[in-house]
């Protein structure tokens, strides 16, 4: 997990092998794995400005997630 600048988001890891992407979120401190997430989203999370903005347009309700 790596700790990225962001309000609502703590940390953020990834498996390339599983393309499981990993959240922790800042207040909450819940945990959720995003599934078949592919590497340029991932790569894109961590390059955007705004994570939370990124994630919430890219990434959550467009792939299944577990919490951890």
């Amino acid at each position: 997990m790596t700790s990225v600048n962001s309000t609502n988001i703590d940390s953020v890891g990834y498996n390339a092998d599983t393309q499981i992407l990993t959240v922790q979120f800042k207040v909450s401190g819940q945990v959720y794995e995003y599934l078949n997430v592919p590497q340029t989203l991932y790569e894109g999370l961590m390059a955007s400005e705004s994570k939370g903005t990124y994630l919430n347009d890219n990434i959550r309700n467009q792939f299944a997630y577990r919490r951890a």
